[in-house]
C-alpha cells in the first residue's frame, strides 16, 4: 500500500487554515507536500504561501512535511525549511548543473537529521541520477510538468517509475522510496502504484473533494 502526500498547491490561500490541516491528518495523510516554487525555476511563485502552510503545519500536527524545492536558488531555501525539520527535503536534478553542488547539497541535508530526495522532470531520463542513489532516501519522478496542479498525468512516466523499481532492486538499494507527484486520483492510482510507487503526492484530488476520508482511502486502496 503506498503511503499518501497530500499536496497543498490547489488550496486557496483564505482556506489554508488549521482546521483543514486538522482534517487532512485525521484523514491519515502521511505527509504534507509543500510544494516551493520560485517564479524562477517554474513560472509559478508560492514561496510565501508555501513557507506560511509550512510554519502552521509544523506547529499544530504531527504529520510530517515534504518539501520539494522547484527552486533555483536551493541553498537559500535550505537555510529557510531546514529550521522546520521536515522529514525529507527534495531538490530537483535539473537546478544543479555541478556534481560537487549536487553532494555538498545532499550532505549539508543529511548532515541535519532531514531525509534527501531527488526530483526529475517528465523528459529526464532516470539514468542521469543513477550515481546519487546511494545518498538518497527518495527518488521523485513528476507524472506531470512542474509549475501547477491539477494537471492530467503523463502515462509515459509510468515506464520510468517500473524501470527505476527495477533498478533500485536489482542494486539492492531497497531503502530508497520512488514518489509520484502529478495528476493522482482515482482513476490513475492503480497504474501508478503497480509501476512501483511507494509514495503519492496528490492535491486537488483530495483537498476538493467532500470526504478527505474517503479520498485517502481510495488512494490507499482501502476501499473501492
Amino acid at each position: 500500500m503506498s503511503e499518501i502526500s497530500v499536496s497543498l498547491l490547489s488550496v486557496e490561500k483564505e482556506n489554508a487554515v488549521p482546521a483543514l490541516f486538522y482534517n487532512l491528518e485525521t484523514a491519515k495523510v502521511n505527509y504534507f507536500h509543500i510544494d516551493v516554487m520560485d517564479g524562477k525555476f517554474v513560472e509559478k511563485n508560492t514561496v510565501e504561501f508555501m513557507k506560511q502552510n509550512a510554519l502552521t503545519i509544523s506547529h499544530i500536527t504531527n504529520v510530517g512535511l515534504d518539501v520539494h524545492l522547484m527552486v533555483e536558488n536551493i541553498e537559500e531555501f535550505l537555510e529557510e525549511y531546514i529550521p522546520l525539520q521536515p522529514k525529507i527535503i527534495t531538490f530537483h536534478y535539473e537546478a544543479v548543473s555541478e556534481k560537487d553542488r549536487t553532494m555538498n547539497l545532499i550532505k549539508e541535508i543529511k548532515e541535519n537529521g532531514i531525509q534527501v530526495g531527488m526530483a526529475i522532470n517528465p523528459e529526464t531520463p532516470i539514468e542521469v541520477i543513477k550515481e546519487f542513489l546511494p545518498y538518497l532516501h527518495q527518488v521523485l519522478i513528476m507524472t506531470v510538468i512542474p509549475g501547477k496542479g491539477g494537471q492530467k498525468l503523463i502515462p509515459e512516466t509510468l515506464s520510468k517509475i517500473k524501470k527505476l523499481k527495477q533498478y533500485i532492486l536489482e542494486n539492492h538499494f531497497e531503502n530508497i522510496a520512488i514518489e509520484a507527484d502529478g495528476g493522482i486520483n482515482e482513476t490513475t492510482v492503480q497504474s501508478v502504484s503497480e509501476a512501483g510507487c511507494d509514495i503519492l503526492v496528490a492535491g486537488s484530488y483530495i483537498t476538493n473533494s467532500e470526504n478527505f476520508n474517503d479520498s485517502v482511502k481510495k488512494l490507499k486502496g482501502e476501499i473501492k
